[in-house]
């Protein structure tokens, strides 16, 4: 198999050389049908399962005849809150629900890898030597430091939380900062590059290889 590159960068973006990557991470070879489950189930993970609506039980009032039975010309009802009242219940609605289903520990993390395989396998990945030292966040200077890289969208991957950082890239809609420990196989397929800082890189092969 041919060795697997990946373009360095330096703290402002410039490319300033290759750096080989893991084959055993990052080329594996990508299974669609593999990934679709991962990402149905990471969505499904991230449902609140929260939309609920009332039945005729649980609406309030309606507790008498509206018109007696007979006699009167009109439809026989028997509530003002049968469903087919304004106001009334709702029939098979949607009630809390937990919508998460197992998905085995060895396919997740062999996902992961297919991922990452998918973007070194076709030239997206950056390994940053230095990412820009910020005191406070600047949004353009992780603008300047993508557009030197050829990278508008992009999935940061950080070694632990960087609140300047992630704030920085907040305002560009197809930027993303993320920490080892979040990095997921929807925010990596969801961005056409991928930029690992060189620590980071460290704690990815550990987590892979446990």
């Amino acid at each position: 198999m041919t060795e697997l590159k990946a373009r360095l960068l330096d703290s402002e973006g410039r490319i300033t050389g290759e750096v080989s990557l893991p084959s055993d991470i990052f080329g594996v070879a990508p299974r669609e049908g593999l990934l679709h489950e991962i990402i149905r189930w990471q969505r499904a993970r991230w449902r609140a399962g929260t939309a609920s609506t009332k039945t005729r039980g649980e609406v309030r009032g309606g507790g008498r005849k509206p018109w007696r039975q007979k006699h009167t010309g009109r439809a026989r009802q028997g509530s003002i809150r049968a469903p087919q009242w304004v106001g009334g219940g709702v029939v098979h609605g949607p009630k809390p629900r937990d919508y998460e289903f197992k998905l085995n520990k060895k396919v997740r993390r062999l996902g992961l890898k297919m991922a990452l395989s998918s973007r070194a396998l076709t030239d997206k990945v950056f390994i940053a030597e230095a990412l820009p030292k910020l005191e406070r966040p600047k949004t353009k200077v992780i603008k300047s430091y993508l557009e030197n890289a050829g990278a508008i969208s992009a999935l940061i991957v950080v070694p632990a939380r960087d609140l300047v950082l992630e704030k920085s890239a907040d305002n560009l809609p197809k930027v993303k900062v993320l920490a080892v420990e979040g990095l997921n196989v929807y925010d990596i397929l969801n961005h056409e590059h991928l930029i690992i800082d060189k620590e980071a890189l460290n704690k990815i092969e550990e987590r892979l290889r446990r």
